[in-house]
């Protein structure tokens, strides 16, 4: 049986403090590389480890609705790529139930990797999750 080509999920979480206002943004592009769902969301009040969770968690129930079944994610925090491919322990309590949520989601592909990238590979979800920021104060209508 083939494997579907992957499409592919950028997620970003911001904060403005940390804990400060935090955003989301998701970008989802299809096997041909278009964009296909863009999302940005305001979070409220949290870390920026937290916001990048929040992220991965709206980046993956957004795939699954669209009936993706083989994703590719990139994320420019270490720490959530790591902890999610199983490298590092969460230690932290606070983000314990986002990782349960988001291995429970990732259950759901077939097939999925994920990998680390530098920010600047991220601009357009880093953009997105500013402006879920941004769109709640009403900022640079």
């Amino acid at each position: 049986m083939a494997i579907a080509s992957p499409f592919m999920l950028y997620t970003d979480g911001a904060s403005r403090g940390n804990p400060g206002e935090a955003g989301a943004g998701v970008v989802i592009l299809d096997d041909r590389r278009q964009e296909i769902a863009t999302r940005a969301e305001y979070l409220g009040q949290c870390t920026n480890n937290v916001a990048e969770y929040q992220a991965l968690i709206l980046g993956l129930s957004e795939a699954a609705q669209l009936g993706c079944k083989n994703l590719r994610i990139f994320l420019d925090s270490q720490l959530i790529v790591r902890q999610i491919q199983g490298s590092y322990k969460v230690k932290n309590s606070a983000l314990l139930p986002l990782f349960a949520k988001a291995k429970e989601l990732l259950a759901g592909f077939e097939h999925y990797g994920i990998a680390h990238i530098p920010r600047e590979e991220n601009k357009r979800a880093d953009q997105l999750a500013n402006q879920g920021i941004n769109d709640r104060f009403g900022v640079g209508a």
